[in-house]
Order: structure tokens, then C-alpha cells, then sequence
């Protein structure tokens, strides 16, 4: 009991600061109807400087990792096997295929880009998946580098930004195409990044195109399933590499990650049990409004221990690549609703 109550009392400043960043971030959202996780990024680069505060320290550490995962974990809560099957096989190929071939394209631009394969694992992965939130929840799983968090930070910045440019543009395109009021759903929720400007693009066009839309959203959240287990497996392989290139120069190996990271496997154990419709509601919907408010809170601690000059630093081939990743997924999007649906 000694221990917790130490615990708390070194974490509760910096936990405290990163809750009222989040407060802040959730009201402005609600207000201006921009992305809640873009807001609490900005908000806590603006207050940085508590993040030299040797009272703050340990707290929006916590926050950045810990409450992170619990917040990817309780993700699990959004997703049932009905939501999946209710447009029919179609759409879920469609939705496989197409994330599947962002990411793929995403690591093979990396490379040539010159970035390691993880950043294309990570933008990919927030592009072709549910923006923001994938992207956090793929850097989880990614071994400690000094340049993870400065990688997700703007992954999350370009995600969100972009995400809100085709909430606007989207629905224009998809009436330029003729598309009726389903398939414009279908290519809404199949296209943008976050949920949030799903819902705002789809139900703008009409109640039709908004279901359709979300239904296509969640198969693509649904897909974060499958992805983190690759980028569990992606870290695993490094940390083996590490392991026997240690072990062949004679120093101390490092220690092996498991398989599956804790929160993955909780993540996967929510999508199962919530699929079998016995939670009751009050408890699906308040474990998702707890997963939004501890990421915003996590989002707002990474914040806090960026600075703007690290982001700026990084210049214009992680952007270039962000835009190429989203142009591929809207145009093959496309390409597979002309092949297989319309």
C-alpha cells in the first residue's frame, strides 16, 4: 500500500497536467469541430516546458506509454463481427485489400525514401486505418527510439490534418462521381483517415451515406487487429536480430519483447467478447468514451515532451510521403468499388 500511495504521489502532477491539456482539447473540439487528438497535440506543445519540471516528469511519462495502451486496449470495444458482416463480402475484401496494399506501399516508399520500414508501418497503418488512433496504437508496439515519439507525432499531425482536408473534399469528389448515395458512403469510409470525419463527411451527404460509411470505417478499424500483431512480430524480429548479433560480439543480450504486447492481447480479447453481444451497453459505450479520453490525455503528454523545432526538423519527405499514402489508398479505393461493387 506504501508503495501505490509513493507511486501516486510522484505520478499525480504530470498525470494532472496532461488531464487538463485533454480537458481543454475535448472542449475546443466539441466547439470547432476540428480533430479532438490534433487539438491535444498543439495544446501540449504549447506547454512543454512542463515537461522539464522534475515534479512533471514521471507523470506525463506515465501518461505517454501507460495510459496509452490502456486507451489502445479498450479500442477493442468499437468493433463486432456484425458490423463486419453487414455490407457483405464485398466491402470487407475491399477493405482488406485496400489496407493491406497502403501499408505495403507505405514501407516500400519508406525505403526508397530513405526511413526505415517501421515509419512505413506507422503511416501507413494510421492512413489506411483510423488515422490518429492507429497510430498510436502501432507505435506502442515498436521498440524505444529516441525518434519514435518526434515519428508519431507527425504522423499524427499529417494524418489529422489531412483527414480533415477530405472531410471537406470527399463528399464533393464522390457527387463529381456520380456515386449514389451508398456508394459514396462506402468510398467516404473507405478513404478517410479518422472516424471522426467519417461520420462528419458521410451523415453531411445524407443518413444513407453516413451508415454506409460507418459501417466501411469500422471494417477498416477492425483491421487494427491484424496490424498490430504484424508490427508486434516486426519488433519481435528486431529485438531477435539485436539478440544474436549481441550474443556473436559477446556482450549481454537484450532482454525479448513478447509475442503479442499485454494490451494488444486485451485489445483482441474486447473485439471477441464484444462480438458475442453480452457487455451491456452503458459498458461498451462507456469503455469507448474512457479509450478517447485516455488517448487524448496520452496524445497531450507526447505533446509535452515535443518541442516545435524537433517536428519542423524533419522536413518535407515524411509529409510527401503521408499525401502519396493517402492519394494511393483514395485512388485503389476507388478502383476496387468500380471492379467488385458499382
Amino acid at each position: 500500500m506504501q508503495d501505490w500511495a509513493t507511486r501516486l504521489k510522484v505520478l499525480w502532477p504530470g498525470v494532472m497536467v496532461a488531464t487538463v491539456v485533454a480537458i481543454a482539447a475535448m472542449f475546443l473540439a466539441s466547439h470547432y469541430g476540428a480533430p479532438v487528438m490534433l487539438f491535444a497535440l498543439l495544446l501540449g506543445m504549447a506547454v512543454n516546458f512542463l515537461s522539464q519540471d522534475r515534479r512533471c516528469v514521471a507523470g506525463i511519462e506515465f501518461t505517454a506509454k501507460q495510459v496509452l495502451r490502456w486507451g489502445v486496449a479498450l479500442l477493442g470495444l468499437k468493433i463486432t463481427a456484425v458490423q463486419v458482416q453487414a455490407m457483405g463480402w464485398q466491402p470487407v475484401v475491399m477493405v482488406v485489400l485496400a489496407v493491406a496494399a497502403t501499408i505495403t506501399f507505405g514501407i516500400v516508399m519508406a525505403k526508397l525514401m530513405g526511413f526505415k520500414p517501421f515509419f512505413g508501418l506507422l503511416s501507413g497503418g494510421a492512413v489506411g486505418i483510423c488515422g490518429a488512433s492507429a497510430a498510436m496504437a502501432i507505435a506502442a508496439t515498436f521498440p524505444h527510439h529516441p525518434q519514435r515519439d518526434k515519428a508519431t507525432l507527425f504522423t499524427v499531425i499529417s494524418v489529422s490534418t489531412l483527414s480533415t482536408v477530405a472531410m471537406v473534399l470527399y463528399p464533393v469528389l464522390a457527387r463529381l462521381l456520380g456515386l449514389d448515395a451508398v456508394h459514396a458512403g462506402m468510398f467516404l469510409g473507405g478513404t478517410i483517415h479518422d472516424v471522426a470525419q467519417v461520420v462528419g463527411a458521410g451523415y453531411s451527404m445524407g443518413p444513407a451515406t453516413g451508415d454506409a460509411a460507418t459501417v466501411v470505417k469500422l471494417m477498416r478499424v477492425a483491421m487494427l487487429v491484424p496490424v498490430l500483431v504484424f508490427a508486434a512480430w516486426m519488433t519481435h524480429r528486431l529485438h531477435a536480430q539485436s539478440h544474436d548479433a549481441a550474443t556473436a560480439s559477446g556482450q549481454a543480450p537484450p532482454s525479448r519483447p513478447p509475442l503479442l504486447p499485454g494490451f494488444a492481447v486485451v485489445f483482441v480479447l474486447l473485439v471477441v467478447v464484444n462480438s458475442l453481444d453480452t457487455l451491456p451497453r452503458w459498458a461498451v459505450a462507456g469503455g469507448n468514451e474512457l479509450s478517447r479520453a485516455f488517448l487524448v490525455g496520452a496524445m497531450a503528454a507526447i505533446g509535452m515532451k515535443t518541442h516545435i523545432k524537433e517536428i519542423l526538423s524533419v522536413g518535407w519527405k515524411p509529409a510527401a510521403l503521408v499525401v502519396m499514402e493517402t492519394t494511393f489508398l483514395a485512388v485503389l479505393f476507388w478502383v476496387l468499388m468500380r471492379w467488385m461493387v458499382v
